[in-house]
């Protein structure tokens, strides 16, 4: 990763090559994930949500660009695996509370 992330951001891509666990940490103890329609809040589910997302497919995001947009940080991210249609950009936007990530939206 060669741009500047907030530390929390840079954390998350991080985790995100290893464990549910791991991503986890990375959030507030109420943080939340939308991701695919669905929510996932607080650590356990954040982990679940990680954990089953890694067994399903194989894949590797690497971030592209990124942009501070209404106190959100927002990263454009080549996700690529073994899925239908991949690579693929997706969006994710981050909000940042207390030096840990409380809600983070991804979409195309």
């Amino acid at each position: 990763m060669s741009m500047d992330l907030p530390p929390p951001v840079a954390a998350y891509f991080a985790a995100d090559g290893g464990d549910g666990a791991a991503v986890a940490l990375c959030f507030t103890d109420d943080g939340v994930v939308k991701d695919e329609s669905r929510l996932h809040r607080g650590h356990a589910a954040i982990a679940a949500w990680k954990s089953a997302a890694s067994a399903k497919y194989n894949y590797r995001s690497e971030p592209l660009a990124a942009e501070q947009a209404g106190g959100d940080t927002l990263v454009t991210a080549r996700v690529a695996g073994d899925f239908p249609g991949s690579p693929i950009e997706l969006r994710y936007r981050f909000a940042i509370e207390g030096g840990r990530i409380s809600t983070l939206e991804i979409g195309a």
